[in-house]
């Protein structure tokens, strides 16, 4: 059984395929500029270099039409034809009342347009790629994997808001978070990496990237998480404003004579570092690079995430009464030692203490890292989230009539044994240029043991 699996954003379409019977990643990679000029695919095979080949893409047809072209290629293809892949799922970041992955049928993708506002940066592409990989591939199945699933579990104390009740019975106004699959996986690696049941380990989770959320997993449940009703609540952001005073916005809105939808986009696509560095950078390889060169806005920008990271970690700290792992993840969480010491900073006398030198080598998407020094009572890991197996495995199971919520459903990589071979395959390339990424990685594939005897 062939997966295909779809990340669909404004102006890109990440995928990656998945061979259920051989437990096995076959390729990954994405279309990026859809709509502008010089759109282009990266397509990457284990053991093999990257492709990339550059083609106008006017929609998210044109670029998952490109996809399929390329996944058939003969000479950089993956499968004999398209009739090979069996289902296709579709990452959504706010599924509403959904509790679960569920088959994308119109009634879903109908409800995902009512609460499209909800999340306007992600699901309003999600159900254009949606759409537009139904037309293309119309006789498989097409399964939406809600984001919002794993926080389902969050007690009415941490979901609820202090506002009128009827604004929750009558509109839904409470809590979902996002960052789900992401959170459900590091978990369980986690657990993994610590040798505990999984139903035994309490961790937070710092997904760290464009779009970052804190969430706190007791018994391997959520607890609480950052996010909110929208992902704009929580951590400072690329360009979202996390937690602010809701005054703000009445004030600057009489002031500026502005209009609601003028103020929401400003909260979400004008606001979070890129307004602390004057509008100038989103992008934190960006902000690092120009605080170590002293720009004062920039090294704001750090101080200001850092610290706003480091709040959440200690008030779930408190709400977990026991941590036995901080995990982080996601572009910035993975690859940036600066953001993830100064999160950290601090914390000793609450059991927490980096190993900076193994947090300066924990810089890869390839492998699990532990950045915690030796007398650190909690762990400290790194661990390249993996959403799309979260949802392979929710596809396979819904296929075949077994799926369950996450609390009755065990996946294949809470296993010890479990491996990524695509990943094991390229990070047994990037050390060869980077053999400093070995000081801090854990759990290697045994064949990659055997190369460092």
């Amino acid at each position: 059984m062939i997966i295909l699996f779809l990340n669909c954003g404004s102006s890109s379409v990440k995928y990656s395929v998945y061979d259920w019977e051989k437990k096995r990643s076959l390729a990954a990679g994405g279309v990026e500029r859809i709509g502008l000029a010089g759109s282009f695919i990266t397509h990457e095979r284990p053991g093999q270099e990257a492709f990339e080949w550059r083609q106008d893409c006017k929609n998210h047809t044109d670029a998952i039409n490109l996809v399929i072209r390329t996944l058939t290629d003969k000479e950089h293809g993956v499968v004999a034809n398209v009739n090979m892949i069996s289902a296709v799922g579709h990452r959504i970041v706010h599924g509403g009342k959904f509790t679960k992955s569920v088959v994308a049928t119109q009634e879903v993708i109908d409800e995902l347009k009512n609460i499209a506002d909800l999340a306007p940066l992600h699901n309003p592409a999600h159900i254009l790629g949606i759409e537009a990989a139904m037309s293309i591939l119309p006789h498989v199945m097409h399964v939406c994997v809600m984001d919002t699933a794993f926080h389902q579990t969050m007690p009415a104390f941490a979901y609820m808001y202090a506002l009128p009740r009827n604004w929750y019975t009558d509109y839904h106004m409470r809590r979902f978070g996002a960052h789900g699959s992401s959170a459900l996986y590091c978990s369980r690696r986690a657990a993994v990496l610590l040798g505990k049941p999984v139903e035994d380990t309490n961790t937070i989770i710092c997904h760290i990237g464009n779009g970052a959320s804190c969430t706190a997993v007791k018994n391997g449940q959520c607890y609480d998480t950052s996010m909110g009703l929208t992902p704009l609540e929580g951590l400072i952001m690329g360009t979202r404003c996390g937690d602010i005073d809701p005054s703000i916005c009445f004030h600057m809105m009489k002031k500026l004579n502005m209009a609601p939808d003028e103020m929401y986009r400003i909260l979400n696509r004008e606001s979070g570092v890129k307004a602390i560095t004057g509008g100038r950078f989103a992008d934190r390889r960006d902000i690092v690079e120009n605080a170590q060169k002293g720009d004062e806005l920039c090294k704001l920008a750090i101080a200001m995430e850092s610290y706003r990271i480091k709040k959440y970690i200690g008030s779930y700290m408190a709400a977990l009464g026991r941590v036995d792992a901080i995990v982080f993840t996601a572009g910035v969480g993975e690859r940036s030692p600066f953001i993830r010491g100064k999160a950290v900073e601090g914390l000793e006398n609450y059991g927490i203490v980096a190993d900076e030198q193994k947090n300066r080598d924990a810089q890869t998407k390839n492998a699990e890292s532990c950045i915690s020094a030796a007398n650190s009572k909690v762990k400290i890991f790194v661990v390249p989230t993996d959403e799309e197996i979260v949802g392979v495995q929710d596809i396979v199971a819904l296929q075949a009539g077994t799926y369950d919520v996450y609390t009755k459903f065990r996946y294949i990589f809470e296993d010890k044994e479990y491996r990524n071979s695509l990943r094991d395959e390229a990070f047994a390339e990037e050390i060869k240029k980077k053999p400093f990424l070995l000081h801090a990685a854990v759990n290697l594939p045994e064949n990659l043991k055997e190369k460092l005897k």
